[in-house]
């Protein structure tokens, strides 16, 4: 394969290390307030551009039965908002009598706390070829449930609470989620013909705004002056973070192809993601409110920094691996039901 070929197919990690690098020489470009006006751009109308991506491009049949498959969904709520915070709970009771920043460390639980991301983990089962419509409906699902799961979990594992204006939040996801994915079915309606015969690459739309959102939230991490902390202590969150992800991943993949599990290839692909990935666009919001006035939110806050971009690299470097294990799964059970009894 020659290294245009090369470059054509893995442009979307390319990009990646690009616009880190990007965000790294100059933050100010990509950062909240500065002239991309991310606040705006990305919580709206990147978020929102996604979704209606993801409208237009879904077949209305594959939705309808993506709503469902309740064990699917309750599988994946079910792992993000018990499972994961429960886990991690008990992790930092043994992490507690390290020298670890005590502060990164209660910022890891409010990371296992969030709901699933509405962007990234859609866009990552999409490249995959997974189930896109399970990723969609659990993404925006936990996004509407951790509005009211999330500030309960913090105040369960944290202590802390606050009065949380759940109808903002929840007119916000409404019109960024539903109102953009509700519009790009309707418009496919009228407009099917047209998106069959051409051969629109939704898929590398939708990638090519999640390289936006990346840019800005490295420039977020890297202008944040409060990221300078304790190296040894960083670099542990870090190596935690990354422990965690696979773990979760590798653990939602075995229950999930267990015998019997009932869960197609495609189905694991949304499971692995949709179950491991958390929200750095509802988190760091929800965070400022639930832990308004806080003298330490911004050490709080520096595990979901890291968490979200780094669960974005991480899934995108497993993405053709995973692809290739759904494509030989998808082939044998194909043959195994062609062959005479």
């Amino acid at each position: 394969m020659g290294l245009l070929a090369r470059v054509r197919k893995e442009w979307f990690i390319i990009g990646i290390v690009l616009v880190i690098l990007a965000a790294k020489l100059q933050p100010s470009v990509g950062v909240r307030g500065g002239p991309l006006k991310p606040e705006i751009t990305v919580a709206y109308v990147a978020v929102s551009l996604i979704f209606f991506n993801s409208g237009l491009s879904l077949k209305t049949e594959e939705l309808t039965s993506a709503l469902l498959h309740f064990r699917l969904h309750l599988f994946v709520q079910s792992f993000t908002l018990v499972f994961f915070p429960l886990v991690v709970w008990l992790l930092l009771k043994v992490l507690a009598l390290t020298a670890i920043n005590q502060w990164l460390l209660k910022g890891l639980q409010t990371v296992s706390c969030m709901p699933p991301p509405v962007s990234s983990a859609v866009i990552l089962t999409k490249a995959v070829g997974g189930n896109e419509a399970a990723a969609i409906f659990n993404s925006a699902f936990g996004s509407f449930l951790g509005i009211v799961v999330t500030p309960a979990l913090l105040l369960l594992f944290l202590g802390s609470s606050s009065s949380v204006p759940f109808s903002s939040i929840f007119a916000q996801l409404f019109m960024t989620v539903v109102v953009p994915l509700i519009l790009g079915q309707v418009c496919r309606g009228f407009l099917r013909e047209h998106l069959e015969r051409r051969k629109i690459p939704f898929g590398a739309i939708s990638s090519a705004v999640l390289l936006m959102i990346i840019y800005t939230t490295f420039c977020d991490t890297f202008s944040n002056p409060n990221i300078e902390l304790d190296p040894t202590s960083l670099l542990l969150v870090v190596l935690i973070i990354f422990f965690l992800q696979l773990s979760f991943m590798l653990l939602t993949f075995a229950f999930s192809t267990r015998s019997g599990s009932g869960f197609s290839p495609a189905d694991t692909v949304a499971i692995m993601f949709c179950s491991t990935h958390k929200s750095l666009t509802l988190g760091i919001p929800m965070l400022k409110i639930v832990f308004e006035g806080y003298e330490h939110l911004s050490l709080i806050s520096v595990p979901l920094l890291i968490y979200h971009p780094s669960q974005i690299l991480l899934g995108s470097v497993l993405v053709p691996t995973i692809r290739r294990w759904m494509t030989s799964r998808q082939k044998a059970m194909k043959l195994s039901t062609l062959q005479p009894v």
